[in-house]
């Protein structure tokens, strides 16, 4: 006998054929099948239930319920919430438990609509339709509820405007009204119609929840992940004690001396790289290497600003401070590549292998909202590390950024008299994984470890002897590359 049953498939589905029946019910006391719930079967005889319901959810919904609509937030995840629930608007009301690990929550309401989109006999509300959905109230906790979080759709509304801008923003509103006439759902219609309003700035922002969408309502948009990142790094250091390291280069000789070994190694991570002497070269005589221009004028910009003791004294007392101290910084820092725009906030997106930095028209309102972060640490070591990530993780000019963050962390440290951080080319690769770590998981702990290292590092070099200073930095391994060395850190004795 030729079984009907193909069991190569994980789900399989019980059938009016008498003969699949027949041969469902051998195979099941073969042990080749096992039965999850009613009139549903599985050919894995190694998974739970649980994660193989989960997995051919959506298989199982087109079976049991024809015509059916995937709606509220389903629609959007596609995909059963943290405690199982998924959610179906159908012609009757009902919560169905039988599969392991899932609760069906049929809901009574309209059939599908023009733009729902069709799915192998049932269909999946369109955008515009479980929009409208979210906006109805729920009675369970926003994240098991018929309805994602307010904030959820205060984001995706957020976005509209700042791709598409107002007239993008009324014309989705527009589409929405026709979605909600054909629906039935004006009080859903009102609710969603009075967030547009606030982001469009002709409603109170009150109704508004989230920082960013409020912040988008008054004109400073920001990056809300960005932001969140700011947040975790505010809170691992607030109460943080560090250890104090005064500054041991306060006359002007030392100080400069200081300031070129670091902008030696500010440039050198950022692929400028000159041979030690070369750049002393440069920065004593201030003439460029032959075909090696803007190079060497990087070098000349950076030293230019970190060696003016006035200019490294000034930190930001307002939002428009810093835009200003930033522009004025960096215009110097760039000056021999006009090209790239010196002292003009980038007006174009950029990134860095699979990261990508603060949208080119968020970067004011993403450092007006970490600004708040920044003017609430006391403690200078923890204001310096939080401002060089907050320059660096918004990357506000087109090019230059990792230099000018790392001017404007010694700057503060300079104000508070402690020692300056430099970042040794040999200790690159940890510096950049610790940005990463806590870009991508929102963990700050190697990003303070780091910074801590290298202050450590950074407060043995004083002193007014290039050659002393450039041989203790060779006994460090500070100019190997991290493939080939460690970062040694020799204590010096202080005179």
């Amino acid at each position: 006998m030729n079984s009907k049953v193909d069991i190569t498939k994980e789900i399989i589905f019980a059938s009016s054929d008498s003969n699949v029946s027949r041969q469902i019910s051998l195979l099941e006391k073969a042990g080749k099948l096992r039965k999850i719930a009613p009139r549903l079967y599985t050919s894995n005889t190694i998974d739970s239930f649980e994660h193989i319901v989960r997995r051919n959810i959506i298989d199982i919904l087109v079976w049991r319920y024809p015509k059916a609509i995937i709606s509220h937030r389903s629609a959007k995840e596609m995909r059963p919430t943290s405690e199982g629930n998924f959610y179906l608007t159908t012609t009757y009301s009902k919560k169905v438990t039988d599969l392991p690990g899932i609760t069906i929550n049929l809901l009574k309401g309209p059939a599908a609509d023009e733009g729902d989109l069709p799915y192998n006999g049932i269909y999946i509300a369109s955008e515009y339709r479980w929009l409208l959905e979210n906006m109805q109230i729920a009675r369970k906790d926003s994240e098991n509820s018929k309805s994602l979080p307010i904030a959820d759709i205060e984001n995706k509304l957020e976005k509209i405007l700042l791709i598409g801008g107002e007239e993008k923003l009324n014309e989705y509103r527009d589409k929405l009204r026709e979605v909600s006439e054909r629906l039935n759902m004006p009080k859903e219609y009102e609710r969603i119609c009075k967030i547009i309003s606030a982001l469009l700035s002709t409603h109170s922002s009150d109704i508004l929840t989230t920082p960013s969408a409020k912040a988008l309502s008054v004109g400073l948009p920001f990056d809300q992940t960005r932001g969140e990142l700011f947040e975790a790094l505010f809170h691992a250091i607030k109460d943080e004690y560090f250890v104090e390291r005064v500054n041991r280069n306060k006359d002007e000789e030392s100080f400069r001396l200081f300031s070129f070994f670091e902008s030696y190694f500010s440039n050198y991570i950022e692929g400028t790289e000159f041979e030690i002497d070369e750049a002393k070269q440069i920065v004593d005589s201030g003439i460029p290497i032959p075909r090696r221009d803007e190079d060497s004028h990087d070098i000349l910009g950076t030293f230019k600003v970190l060696s003016n003791r006035a200019e490294m004294n000034r930190t930001p007392s307002s939002i428009d401070e810093l835009y200003s101290i930033l522009q004025s910084r960096h215009s110097i820092l760039l000056g021999g590549r006009p090209h790239l725009e010196p002292g003009i906030f980038k007006t174009r997106n950029n990134r860095a292998g699979n990261t990508e930095f603060v949208d080119y028209r968020l970067v004011k309102g993403t450092l007006n909202y970490g600004y708040k972060f920044y003017s609430a640490l006391k403690d200078p070591f923890a204001r310096a590390i939080f401002m060089m990530f907050m320059i660096s993780e918004v990357h506000p000019f087109n090019d230059g950024n990792g230099r000018i963050s790392r001017i404007m962390m010694n700057a503060e440290l300079v104000k508070a008299e402690q020692t300056r951080i430099i970042v040794p080319t040999v200790f690159r690769e940890d510096y950049i994984l610790a940005l990463r770590k806590l870009t991508r998981k929102k963990d700050p702990s190697a990003y303070v470890n780091v910074m801590v290292k290298l202050q450590k590092f950074s407060d043995n070099l004083y002193g007014t002897d290039f050659t002393e200073l450039k041989e203790y930095l060779r006994a460090c391994n500070a100019y190997e590359e991290p493939s080939q060395a460690k970062l040694e850190i020799i204590d010096r004795i202080f005179k």
